[in-house]
């Protein structure tokens, strides 16, 4: 193992950043305009201070963009509250700030090193919805009736003070039963039962989503460890229950947000995915288990079909849901015309979708969140839609690049923590098969490679087994040949 494999990996991220266009520092300008930004006014927002928010996130999450909460049940409904940190009180639109924030439009999270869409006094601190701290805030507010489905949808600028921290892998075996309660969670009188009541309603928009067509599918990534001399461990991480809760209630939170700039004239930057340009493979996948999916795509055949493997296969679920995943292609950014006819997230079954809900980290948030303030303000809207077309582009492309960038840093301590295994045999997947190159995905640890040898007739969604060959750190080169 090579000495000093962070500072290594430190030095391919941020090459790799200036390469692909992105500002790894924050420029001299937007460090003066840091310095001089006054504290912001909190008045003439309604008072939900009362309310018992807590916040769920990553063990290591310190730029907080949601709370949630349940209010007293209204017209037999349950009343979710999301409240989103109000980033551009602070970050005001054409500022110093503004224009890094545009040019980058993501934090980039590498092993190595993050490097935050804004400043991290910012964006863990001062924008940040941290424990203890009162905060301005965009609220989503939803009415779910007794079936799990949205009644009603409206938003508004409210003070929250977020009353516990919680993380993911806590909150999750306390769900299931594996855990504790967390002490953040007892720590506060009647939580308990609050969140147990949020995992409720999750899983009925879970189960109203899913009937949709919106398609169940099981994510596993390598969270790497990195030490200074070496790149320590590689480990899996999942979905936990708690990491779906918050999940549908963003999805639920930023449907809310499209059709409330929809229904009140707003231009708007809907995210899309697109209909599947792979679903002749995806029929192929699918007729290996037996199943026929129909020759046109079908999101609710697709959806039907994957319930199906979940409950029959468990333990290869995760396997399936990479190759549709990768079959399916990525999402993008649009710009809408106030009144034009939507296009459709495909994976989410849905024809109105955006992203709201995560502004610190993500630009598109950051200007939906004008483009909301506009609109209940009743105020003209901030952007044009020439604008929000040219942005929608631009954040695509970035959002692209940041990919390409983590993918390689993960690569690279990848080829770190497995370069002394030359020669190992491993089983794999096909996650590309194209004119570039066919690459494969191991199944544990879940690291991918280029397939160099052997990769002749091969398509998305085979299994293989594989021998690594070659390693390149630098390059972020992991190669196999067909075993």
């Amino acid at each position: 193992m090579s000495q000093n494999a962070k500072d290594r990996l430190q030095a391919i991220a941020r090459r790799a950043m200036l390469e692909r266009g992105f500002e790894p520092d924050l420029p001299p300008q937007a460090r003066q305009e840091l310095q001089r930004l006054p504290a912001p006014a909190l008045t003439g927002l309604r008072d939900l201070r009362h309310l018992p928010w807590s916040s769920i996130d990553n063990e290591d999450s310190r730029d907080l963009d949601q709370l949630e909460v349940l209010d007293e049940p209204r017209n037999g409904c349950r009343v979710l509250l999301v409240a989103i940190a109000d980033v551009d009180l602070l970050v005001q639109r054409q500022s110093a700030l503004d224009d890094h924030a545009r040019t980058n439009t993501t934090s980039v999270y590498t092993p190595a090193e993050v490097f935050p869409m804004l400043p991290e006094a910012l964006s863990t601190d001062r924008t940040s919805l941290n424990y203890g701290d009162d905060r301005a805030a965009m609220v989503i507010e939803l009415e779910a009736d007794a079936n799990g489905r949205i009644a009603t949808s409206t938003a508004y600028r409210a003070l929250v003070h977020n009353r516990a921290r919680l993380s993911y892998p806590d909150v999750g075996a306390w769900l299931d039963g594996a855990g504790p309660a967390p002490r953040a969670l007892s720590a506060v009188p009647g939580l308990d039962r609050q969140i147990r009541e949020q995992d409720e309603l999750a899983q009925q928009l879970r189960d109203r989503s899913h009937e949709d067509g919106a398609l169940d599918l099981d994510r596993v990534d390598a969270q790497f460890t990195v030490r200074q001399d070496e790149v320590e461990d590689i480990a899996e991480t999942g979905h936990t229950r708690a990491r779906n809760l918050i999940e549908h209630f963003m999805v639920a939170a930023n449907g809310a947000t499209a059709r409330y700039l929809s229904d009140r004239g707003s231009p708007s930057i809907r995210r899309v995915v697109r209909t599947p340009k792979r679903w002749d493979r995806i029929v192929e996948v699918a007729a290996r288990y037996g199943t026929t999916l129909p020759a046109a795509p079908d999101v609710l055949a697709l959806q039907q079909f994957l319930q199906v493997r979940r409950v029959a296969a468990p333990a290869d679920f995760s396997e399936l849901s990479l190759t549709i995943i990768k079959l399916l292609g990525s999402g993008e950014y649009a710009a809408r015309a106030a009144g034009a006819d939507p296009e459709p997230h495909f994976a989410l079954a849905t024809q109105a979708y955006t992203h709201a809900t995560a502004p610190n980290r993500r630009f598109p948030d950051l200007i939906t969140q004008r483009l909301l303030k506009a609109a209940l303000a009743g105020q003209p809207t901030p952007y044009t839609l020439d604008e929000l077309t040219a942005l929608a582009e631009h954040c695509t492309r970035q959002e692209d690049a940041a990919n390409k960038v983590e993918r390689l840093v993960r690569k690279a301590a990848a080829a770190l923590w497995i370069g002394q295994r030359i020669g190992d045999v491993f089983d794999a997947v096909v996650t590309g098969a194209g004119p570039k190159g066919t690459w494969v995905r191991l199944a544990s640890p879940p690291i991918e490679g280029k397939l160099e040898r052997g990769f002749e007739g091969l398509d998305v969604g085979d299994r293989v087994r594989v021998r690594l060959i070659d390693t390149d750190p630098d390059r972020g080169f992991i190669d196999f040949a067909r075993s």
